[in-house]
């Protein structure tokens, strides 16, 4: 056996040593960078969704409009004008300005000769013209009397305001007084000469202030020009006028038409309309089948609509989280027991509940009252259902049974270990049950199950209801609140789904 070898080892200089932190003290440094909590870094996360940002920004601008709405408009929800239904929107000033758009804009199909002098006959005597534009122009060629003859019909858009012209109104004398005073004061012409009905072939329409001839049309003189057939009968005059007279008056014609106690005339209701309410009519999104105001009909649902689906939410957020908690927490005969009692109550039907409710609890409780028990007597199981995955996904994990090991109580437990945990799944879950609920109380409202009008005012089903019944001719009506209706919905899905990945533990501190 071979000796080892001695293993000769270089000696270093004593110059060429030296200690690398002979003077200094040795310790941790400070970090460069502060700690980032789960919510900051939820945040973070959530702002690099950029789908959901759009929708959370639009969210908060509907939030917005639903709160100025009622206060920029010029009308309450209580005002209903019942001669301006379901009249497009409109707005004089921009109307004015010729750009075509808010001008109260109406098409009328296949107007002919004598249909185009009815509205010329308006235009000329109140100053209106409710005549566009015509927008297209037919000849066809009908047998009459054995002859060819060609005929011309026209499409037309007509301001619906304009159109409307003039309206048989009953005053009493003071009224009919207070009336010519304010015009007065304004210089706005808004009684017209009285027409005898046997003059105009006993027609019931005051927009026909004019000669008829036998077939019941405008008559014109040889300068084509409109005859007028106004009364200047003082036998038939009720109270005295005087008041502003229109610009062809010679001075004797009559104004009023006496009758019981009162006294009939004819009036322009446009500036009757300012008369009343102080200012032109103005609907930016027009009126409905009620003669509201739509544009603060929006905001004054969705206002409800909003903070009730939240305050649904925010109950069946309570109860199905602790629900949820229990049975997850402790399974065994404790989740066996509340999960057949939420099978049952599951397979209620909503609508059922909320008819049932309605007709009897209502009584009692109110209409709001009772359904808003339609809504908690169910709308809480999916919440516990989803609670109780949860907390079965992570009740058995290391972390809580090292803190059952150290004594941590079963309350510590479900809600300060547990619970947190899961709160992103629990949040977007809620997030996504707002228009969950914002959607069933649109059906009941709109089906007319719930009513809601007595003490919100309106509702967006509502507004949807009342403009179905008139799509074909004022769809106006059902755009605006379904356009309203669509962003919220799916808006609030997209903000709820970024609160999902945001609040997902596991991508927590993950770069994308």
């Amino acid at each position: 056996m071979e000796p080892e070898k001695s293993i000769e080892y270089e000696h270093i200089p004593a110059e060429q040593f030296r200690f690398v932190q002979e003077n200094e003290k040795i310790h941790d440094t400070e970090l460069k960078t502060k700690a980032r909590g789960f919510f900051a870094d939820a945040m973070i996360r959530f702002g690099k969704n950029k789908s959901s940002v759009i929708a959370t920004v639009i969210l908060a601008l509907l939030i917005v409009f639903s709160i100025l709405s009622p206060i920029i408009s010029p009308y309450s929800i209580y005002d209903q004008d019942q001669i301006y239904i379901n009249y497009p929107p409109y707005i004089p000033s921009i109307a004015d300005s010729g750009m075509g758009i808010l001008d109260g804009a109406k098409t009328y199909y296949g107007q002919n000769d004598a249909q185009m002098l009815f509205w010329r006959g308006i235009a000329e005597e109140t100053g209106k013209d409710p005549v566009l534009g015509i927008v297209r122009t037919y000849e066809t060629e009908v047998i009459q009397r054995g002859q060819k003859v060609k005929r011309k019909t026209y499409d037309i858009e007509l301001n619906a305001y304009y159109a409307y012209g003039m309206r048989s109104m009953n005053f009493t004398y003071e009224q009919f007084d207070a009336l010519q005073k304010w015009q007065n004061e304004t210089g706005i012409q808004v009684i017209y000469p009285y027409v005898e009905s046997k003059d105009i072939a006993d027609k019931n329409d005051p927009n026909i202030w004019y000669q008829l001839n036998e077939k019941g049309q405008a008559a014109t003189d040889e300068n084509g020009n409109l005859i007028p057939v106004y009364s200047t009968n003082e036998a038939e005059a009720g109270r005295p006028y005087n008041s502003l007279r229109i610009a062809s008056d010679p001075g004797n014609y009559i104004y009023s038409f006496a009758k019981a106690g009162s006294v009939q005339c004819r009036v322009l209701y446009y500036n009757y309309y300012i008369y009343l309410n102080g200012h032109e009519p103005s609907y930016l999104m027009g009126t409905n089948a009620v003669g509201q105001d739509i544009f603060c009909g929006i905001g004054v649902g969705a206002r409800f609509s909003i903070l009730f689906a939240i305050f649904v939410s925010a109950i069946n957020l309570t109860i199905g989280a602790v629900y949820g908690a229990l049975q997850g927490y402790y399974g065994g005969w404790v989740d066996m027991l509340l999960d057949r009692i939420s099978d049952v109550l599951s397979g209620v039907p909503f609508v059922v509940v909320t008819t049932l409710f309605q007709l009897h609890l209502a009584k009692k409780v109110g209409v709001v009252g009772s359904f808003l028990f339609a809504f908690v007597l169910t709308g809480w199981i999916g919440m516990a259902a989803l609670t109780r995955r949860q907390f079965y996904r992570f009740k058995g994990q290391e972390f809580i049974l090292a803190a059952r090991t150290l004594g941590a109580s079963d309350r510590r437990l479900m809600f300060k270990h547990i619970f947190p945990n899961a709160i992103g799944s629990i949040i977007t879950s809620c997030a996504l049950v707002i228009p969950g609920v914002i959607s069933s109380e649109t059906s009941m409202t709109y089906l007319g199950i719930v009513d809601l009008s007595d003490f919100a005012g309106t509702t967006i089903g509502t507004l949807l209801a009342q403009g179905n019944a008139a799509v074909t001719t004022a769809p106006h009506a059902v755009l605006y609140p379904s356009i309203f209706l669509g962003l919220l919905m799916i808006c609030f899905n997209l903000f709820g789904n970024g609160l999902r990945d945001a609040f997902n533990p596991t991508t927590r501190g993950v770069d994308d």
